[in-house]
């Protein structure tokens, strides 16, 4: 309840900080659109028009005009609540699916471990070369091991950003925005979204700093769960706010996953010593840094500073942050239940299949 009565304090600020109610937007843009200004989780972007800036504002057909939004807040929130757990659901099949390879390999696993390296040419061509990525993987920690998949997605969705013929898809799936049309699967893909090299750098670099000490902890099932789940929360938390302030806007960039990341690092390791890259020497704890990050986003908030989607992170942070205290023992802790239905879900599969070859 005291969290429900600080976010209504943080909307009521806005509110009366910036008043911008939707119809004040309609027809400043070519074909009477809807006039936003794209903030990445990251760096603002300029409105259309500007001299010099990046145009990321999606065309009039990709946009409603302001109308039912209490409607599509409900879609998001479904949504939200559907995927985070299917998420921690796949997770923990996956994890079954990891301890069962262990014990007994499949005869296809087998089969491709004994055939692969026998295709014709095969051996020859690419056996250095796969030498030495197994020996470079074999070397990367748990951690490594998933944060550099997430990068090369993300780069790959900044790649597709560069080229032209992709843009009005770009637009439309990978920007989240509460006035979009598009208004469910963007909330997830626009975290994989940087339109800016700078900006897929400072998010990659900080992911790689943390993802080691967060994977060792918790495993790369939960991991990968439980950091999809902060890119949806965070996505969840901006659209909210966006609709309770009226302040139209899309968003886009990891930032509000990496910040669940974080907030579960902190509320772990407290006593961590962090530091900033730009100022050697200078070291602080990630308790304080935490709360101070948070702090600085509730006041964003409540100032209606729009450089950063201060809502998409303070979203991720405390999704990160009651995860870390709430969420290993509630969510994590009771997935045996699910684990057993799928053995015998996979088992009674495994029979059938048996039978009819018969």
């Amino acid at each position: 309840s005291k969290i429900m009565t600080l976010l209504s304090k943080i909307c009521s600020i806005a509110r009366y900080r910036r008043q911008i109610p939707y119809g004040l937007h309609q027809n400043n843009w070519p074909g009477g659109g809807l006039s936003t200004n794209t903030f990445s989780r990251g760096i603002r972007r300029n409105p259309l028009g500007r001299k010099g800036g990046m145009n990321l504002a999606p065309q009039f057909s990709e946009y409603n005009n302001g109308n039912n939004m209490g409607h599509r807040l409900f879609k998001s929130t479904i949504f939200t609540f559907g995927f985070c757990g299917a998420a921690f659901v796949g997770a923990t099949i996956w994890q079954y699916e990891t301890y069962r390879s262990k014990t007994k390999l499949s005869d296809w696993s087998s089969w491709i471990r004994n055939h692969w390296n026998e295709m014709d040419g095969f051996e020859q061509k690419q056996g250095e070369f796969r030498q030495v990525m197994n020996k470079w993987w074999s070397g990367l920690n748990e951690g490594e091991k998933m944060f550099w998949p997430l990068c090369l997605l993300n780069v790959f969705v900044y790649g597709c950003w560069q080229n032209p013929a992709f843009q009005r898809t770009m637009l439309r799936f990978f920007v989240a925005n509460p006035a979009a049309r598009a208004v469910c699967w963007p909330m997830l893909l626009s975290t994989f979204s940087h339109y800016t090299i700078l900006h897929l750098g400072m998010n990659m670099y900080v992911l790689n700093s943390f993802s080691s000490g967060v994977c060792g902890t918790m495993g790369r099932e939960q991991f990968l769960a439980m950091y999809l789940s902060s890119g949806v929360v965070s996505s969840y938390v901006s659209h909210a706010f966006k609709i309770a302030a009226s302040m139209p806007g899309a968003s886009l960039g990891a930032s509000g996953a990496i910040m669940g990341l974080l907030g579960y690092f902190c509320s772990v390791y407290p006593n961590a010593q962090l530091g900033i890259v730009f100022i050697p020497g200078f070291s602080f704890s990630a308790d304080s840094a935490i709360k101070g990050i948070m702090c600085l986003d509730a006041v964003g908030m409540a100032m209606g500073w729009r450089m950063f989607d201060h809502a998409a992170h303070l979203g991720g942070a405390i999704f990160g942050v009651m995860y870390a205290h709430i969420g290993s023992q509630y969510i994590w802790g009771q997935r045996e239940p699910i684990m057993k239905k799928w053995h015998e879900l996979r088992t009674s599969l495994t029979d059938n299949s048996g039978k009819s070859d018969r």
